[in-house]
């Protein structure tokens, strides 16, 4: 993934003026916030990214749900399907 320098702060300039990271993801619809150099964080702007966006993250994260719900009761599920 390539990440363009104006969308990267750190976590400790994002700590220090969490406001210029707000500013920066509305500028340019999310900020990469690093963490010893490496990307540890996402700060987007979702009214820049639309309802699409918003149906797209709980469509994922009902999945996510889903599937831990699923492997914790696996042995459960198994015995109900005999």
């Amino acid at each position: 993934m390539i990440i363009s320098s104006k969308k990267i702060m750190s976590v400790t300039e994002a700590s220090q003026n969490f406001n210029k990271v707000t500013q920066n993801a509305n500028k340019y619809g999310e900020t990469f916030i690093f963490k010893r150099n490496k990307p540890a964080y996402i700060l987007l702007d979702i009214e820049r990214m639309g309802d699409e966006f918003i149906k797209e993250y709980e469509k994922l994260k009902l999945k996510y749900i889903s599937e831990s719900i699923i492997d914790e009761y696996e042995e459960a599920y198994k015995e109900l399907a005999k």
